[in-house]
């Protein structure tokens, strides 16, 4: 029969000459109906059971195994009920703490994921046929949500590793550097400081070795090798100005010395870039060692002061059109210098171009438009003052400026208003994630303290932009809504000492909830039935004489309306 109605359905939906939408809509018809037909198909065969058993409960003796069930429970000493009581605490207990374990590891509950993925297809099917195909959004006013929600990007003003991550390995005993940020680190090294070309230069080849060297002490040596054949090897001296010099100065003398070098392998691969694909793969990559020799030198500017070098360098950097620019994003580190000399109007240009709706956002770009709102009004600013006779045009204009950048990224203000510790920014960050707001909040909280008033601004109106999304996982208000994925990518980012952020806050599942209440309630039972046997046993006693008078009296009436044999039942009609 359900070969029958399996072979009619699909002839039924079998597409003769119609379009693609058409035949998918068919397809999901007919999976509509098939899972119709097995939800029915069960309901019946439950109820057929049912049906027999009863019928059949003269031949089963199913009231006399009830009634020997019932004495056989009222006999029962106390000590049964302590062993029982005791090994479903100690059961429920044991479930209870690994439902914890799977919470607290994976941020969801054993139990319901084992339920969501394996028991509700098997009984209901999946929805994931009978969802609509989604299409490409047409609007310009949106960004295109075809963009990974968790992609993982390059953080713009990572620190130096031997300069400054290795001082606070050396200082504290802790690794600042998870090894999932450090081998992304080493994948953008060997995608960008090698080619093809490399093959049969001695040199190139063992920097090709040292980039995917896991041991610092490892990839330095290789390094200093590779100067020893070729002084002139610029991402030799890269690396070495990355990891080997203890000081920010040290690295800046190594950078100059591997710019000069950077330059003049640029140059000769220029004159030869047309000559087929190998001559463009060199060009290529020292385009990228030259184009992060001076972004590590404008770095070094800033921290050593020279802010107008700075400053210089990085608008430079800016004005060129190379592929590894879209990965480095040199326009925040230019943002953090301008903040830095409090150019506020240079600092409003450069958002004007590149706060556009057409753009990836950034906790940078986000929550820097909000400072230079809020320091318009930040200094007069009076809560209570505001309640009053309500928010001015440029209050409002400041207020929903830091609603937008908390939506856009919500662990950014613990950090500014410092209800949250710090840890050092990874080299990699997760937008909208807490390690984006780590590495903003590390270079931008001294730009918030500068301008009077704008903490206490923010302070005040930050929590209310929760109301204007109260279910951020599923709607947002001025953005996509929240990504679920954050969570496990910044646990992976951030170090293992550093608290990571979670939000929207999740409440504990359900089952973990359950567990914790059939623990405690049987454990109480337990106790109980150990100090006071008799009352115990006397209480379990009448429950399950309670419990089973209703179902006897229930049986007994169906007894007396419908005879225990089918054939009498036929005979009286």
């Amino acid at each position: 029969m359900h070969a029958g109605i399996c072979i009619y359905l699909l002839v039924w939906s079998h597409p003769m000459a119609d379009s693609p939408l058409s035949s998918i809509k068919k397809t999901k018809n007919t999976v509509y109906i098939v899972r119709k037909f097995w939800i029915y198909l069960w309901a019946f065969w439950i109820v057929l059971v049912l049906f027999l058993l009863y019928y059949l409960r003269g031949p089963l003796k199913i009231l006399e195994t009830l009634t020997m069930a019932t004495m056989f429970l009222s006999t029962l000493t106390p000590k049964f009920y302590v062993a029982l009581t005791g090994t479903s605490s100690l059961i429920s207990g044991l479930i209870l703490i690994f439902e914890w374990w799977y919470f607290r590891k994976y941020g969801t509950s054993f139990i319901e994921q084992v339920s969501l993925n394996h028991l509700s297809p098997w009984l209901g099917g999946s929805d994931a046929t009978s969802s609509e195909p989604s299409t490409p959004s047409t609007n310009n006013n949106t960004p295109q949500s075809t963009v990974p929600e968790c992609k993982v990007w390059r953080n713009p003003l990572n620190l130096l590793r031997g300069g400054e991550y290795q001082r606070f390995t050396s200082s504290t005993g802790k690794d600042p550097l998870t090894y999932y940020d450090m081998n992304l680190s080493a994948q953008d090294h060997q995608t960008y400081f090698t080619c093809e070309a490399d093959a049969g230069k001695q040199d190139y080849e063992i920097m090709a070795t040292a980039w995917r060297e896991r041991n610092p002490a490892a990839r330095v040596s290789a390094a200093k090798e590779a100067l020893i054949i070729n002084p002139e090897c610029a991402p030799a001296l890269l690396l070495l100005a990355e990891e080997d010099a203890s000081t920010v100065s040290e690295a800046e003398q190594l950078l100059k010395q591997a710019l000069k070098a950077a330059e003049a392998s640029y140059r000769k691969s220029q004159q030869n870039q047309h000559q087929g694909s190998l001559a463009e793969g060199l060009h290529r990559r020292d385009t990228n060692v030259l184009i992060c020799v001076k972004r590590r030198l404008a770095m070094c500017a800033r921290k050593l002061g020279k802010l107008k070098e700075a400053v210089k360098m990085f608008r430079d950097l800016t004005k060129e059109v190379t592929p590894i620019l879209s990965m480095l994003n040199i326009h925040e580190n230019l943002l953090e210098a301008l903040l830095e000399m409090q150019a506020y109007a240079d600092v409003q240009a450069v958002l004007a171009r590149y706060d556009d709706i057409t753009l990836p956002k950034s906790a940078t770009i986000c929550y820097t438009a909000a400072l230079l709102k809020a320091r318009a009004v930040a200094e007069k600013f009076s809560p209570d003052l505001a309640s009053k006779r309500g928010l001015t045009p440029s209050e409002m204009s400041a207020v929903e400026a830091i609603h937008r950048a908390v939506e856009f990224n919500p662990h950014v203000p613990k950090y500014l208003l410092e209800t949250k510790p710090l840890c050092l920014p990874p080299e990699h960050i997760l937008k909208r994630g807490d390690s984006e707001a780590v590495a903003y909040a590390f270079f931008h909280l001294s730009h918030w303290k500068r301008v009077e008033g704008a903490l206490h601004l923010l302070h005040c109106t930050w929590e209310g932009t929760f109301r204007m999304i109260p279910y951020p996982l599923e709607k947002g208000h001025l953005f996509y809504p929240y990504p679920s994925c954050t969570e496990c990518a910044d646990r992976e980012l951030l170090p293992a000492f550093h608290e990571v952020s979670v939000y929207p806050k999740k409440e504990l599942p359900f089952f973990i909830l359950f567990t914790a209440g059939l623990c405690s309630f049987t454990a109480l039972l337990a106790l109980l039935t150990h100090h006071y046997p008799e009352p115990m046993g006397y209480i379990a006693r009448t429950v399950i004489n309670g419990v089973s008078l209703p179902l006897l009296y229930i049986l007994g009436k169906l007894e007396a309306f419908c005879p225990s044999s089918l054939l009498q039942h036929l005979s009286r009609v």
